[in-house]
């Protein structure tokens, strides 16, 4: 007989979650808005979301660390909120972000931090701990709306 283990997370990235007592569509729809980011997305928006004219869907935003521009995966009735992150004179970052549904007027956010090249582990805890701050501002931002 033999026993299974459960692998460990691959190195580099890590999964944050967050239990929110909301729709899944409701938190999609209210999350999916760009203009929503600077209430609850500390790690990414210090102000207004502004769209870049000439462009299908792409965003300025002032970040923590200096002027950004976004955008976001399709609009879908998936729960996916991926978006790409490109700070000024960086490399585009890639942030894998899903609301799903976990029972009747319940979700769960989850949002996946891949560590950069370059990224040490002090940073990288850091960023976790901020992640998880910000969603759990989501979720009550969800839960208040």
């Amino acid at each position: 007989m033999t026993s299974r283990t459960e692998a460990p997370a691959p190195p580099g990235s890590r999964v944050l979650t967050q239990a929110v007592a909301c729709d899944q569509h409701r938190a999609y729809q209210w999350t999916a808005d760009p203009a929503h980011l600077p209430l609850w997305a500390s790690g990414l928006a210090e102000g207004a979301v502004t769209p870049v004219a000439g462009t299908d869907g792409h965003w300025q935003v002032d970040a923590p660390g200096g002027r950004a521009t976004l955008r976001f995966a399709p609009a879908n009735d998936f729960g996916v909120l991926d978006h790409w992150v490109l700070p000024a004179g960086m490399a585009e970052v890639y942030v894998p972000f899903r609301v799903i549904a976990t029972g009747a007027g319940r979700c769960q956010l989850q949002m996946t931090l891949l560590r950069q090249g370059g990224m040490d582990d002090a940073t990288f805890e850091r960023d976790s701990q901020w992640i998880a701050r910000d969603l759990l501002a989501l979720a009550h931002r969800l839960e208040a709306a």
